[in-house]
Formats: C-alpha cells, structure tokens, sequence
C-alpha cells in the first residue's frame, strides 16, 4: 500500500473490485494508463470476448478503425446498468484523431451521448459516454 493512485487514471471514476472491458487494444495504446487502470480496480481490464456482466468499459478508437456506432452497441453488450463508457481516441493533430462530431453521432446513434472530454494520457483523449435515458 501507500502506492499513489494515477491522477488521470483516477479521473476515469473506476474504483476498486470492478470489472473493466477493453475493446480496441492495440500496439500504440498507452500502456501506463492501463497498468494504472488496472491498480485502480485492483486486476486485469478484460478483453473483448469477455462475457460477463462488467462495470465499465474503455474503448480505444482511431479513424479508419470501421463503425464506431457498431463498436459502442458491442461494448454495452455486457455493461451493467451504470456502467462507466469512456471513449479513448488519438488527440487532435496525431495519426487517427477522431472528430468530437463523429463521436457525438456515434455515441446518439448507439443510445448514448458524449459527455466530458479530456487529455488522458500523452497521445489519448477519453470521452465520457453516458445513458441518454429512457424517458423524455
């Protein structure tokens, strides 16, 4: 103990004991912010073809990865109610950067709108994804 918990990481409202789904792995994701990703729920983020009830999910996306509206409805496959959504995407200006309005379709289309958007690491930008509601 007395390890300090990553700032940003930490941002991201996991806690400890949850299950965290990551969908879009790939070899420029930022491996320190999911170690500390990992030391905020206290175990491995789970991959894709995890098919349990999860609490959050974190998808890393970059233009030209394909439909970003069917990734969002497969990521909340398994998502429990409540369930934390956060978007990781290149940020403006590096390879794959994907624009806020491309993101806020997506998100609509797939039952969810964007909320808060920040640096989360070096190259990575999260966007909160939340529940639109049922009612209006």
């Amino acid at each position: 103990m007395g390890q300090q918990t990553d700032p940003l990481a930490a941002r991201l409202g996991f806690g400890p004991g949850q299950v965290v789904q990551e969908f879009g792995w790939g070899e420029d994701v930022d491996e320190g912010l999911r170690a500390a990703i990992e030391d905020v729920v206290g175990s491995e983020l789970v991959d894709e073809d995890y098919d349990d009830v999860t609490d959050g999910v974190i998808v890393w996306w970059r233009e030209g990865d394909g439909d970003l509206t069917d990734m969002l409805v497969d990521a909340l496959t398994v998502l429990d109610d409540g369930g934390l959504v956060w978007l990781l995407t290149p940020k403006p200006g590096r390879d794959g950067h994907v624009g806020h309005n491309e993101i806020q379709e997506a998100a609509t289309t797939a039952g969810l709108h964007a909320m808060t958007t920040f640096a989360v690491a070096s190259d990575w930008s999260a966007t909160k994804l939340a529940n639109r509601g049922r009612g209006r």
